[in-house]
C-alpha cells in the first residue's frame, strides 16, 4: 500500500504540471493567441510560438516515452526536436497538435498518479534516472518554455 507521504508528492507534481501555481496556464495563452500570429518572431526573437509550442510538446513527449517505454529510442538533438517551419501548415495541424500535448500530458499524470509506477526507483534502461525526476524534468521544461510562450505573446499584442 501506497504511504500518504508518496500519494502527497504524486499529487503536487499533478498540480504543477497543469500550471497556474505560480505561472500561467499554458491553456490561457493558447486560448488567446492568434492562429495569423503562431508564426511572426517578434523583437527579433529567433523563434515563433509556433516553433517554442511544438518544441514544447515534442520534449513532453519524449521524455514520457522515455519513461515508460523499455524500447525507447533516444531522438537526435536539436533536429527532431524543433519543426522545419515556422508555422503550422493549417488551422487542422494547429489543433492537432495543441490536442497532442494535452492527450501526452495527462498520459504523463497518469503515470505519475499509478502507485505501481515507484518514484524514486531508477528507470531500467536509464542511467540513474528515476520516475521523479523525469516528472521534475517536465515540470521545469514546460515551465520555462510556457514563460517563453508568455513572452512572444506579449511581444505580439504590442506590434
Amino acid at each position: 500500500m501506497e504511504q500518504h507521504s508518496e500519494r502527497v508528492t504524486r499529487e503536487h507534481l499533478i498540480h504543477q504540471l497543469e500550471g497556474g501555481q505560480a505561472f500561467i496556464k499554458i491553456e490561457d495563452l493558447l486560448e488567446e493567441v492568434d492562429f495569423e500570429d503562431l508564426g511572426k518572431r517578434p523583437a527579433g526573437l529567433p523563434y515563433s510560438f509556433y516553433e517554442q509550442f511544438f518544441h514544447l510538446r515534442v520534449a513532453q513527449y519524449d521524455i514520457l516515452d522515455f519513461s515508460r517505454n523499455s524500447h525507447y529510442e533516444r531522438m537526435t538533438w536539436p533536429d527532431d526536436y524543433w519543426p522545419m517551419e515556422q508555422a503550422p501548415a493549417s488551422e487542422e495541424e494547429w489543433e492537432e497538435l495543441k490536442k497532442q500535448f494535452f492527450d501526452e500530458r495527462n498520459e504523463m499524470m497518469n503515470f505519475i498518479l499509478n502507485p505501481k509506477n515507484d518514484l524514486q526507483t531508477e528507470i531500467p534502461h536509464g542511467d540513474g534516472q528515476t520516475l521523479l525526476r523525469e516528472a521534475l524534468l517536465v515540470l521545469e521544461h514546460n515551465a520555462y518554455h510556457t514563460g517563453q510562450l508568455a513572452i512572444i505573446f506579449r511581444l505580439l499584442n504590442k506590434e
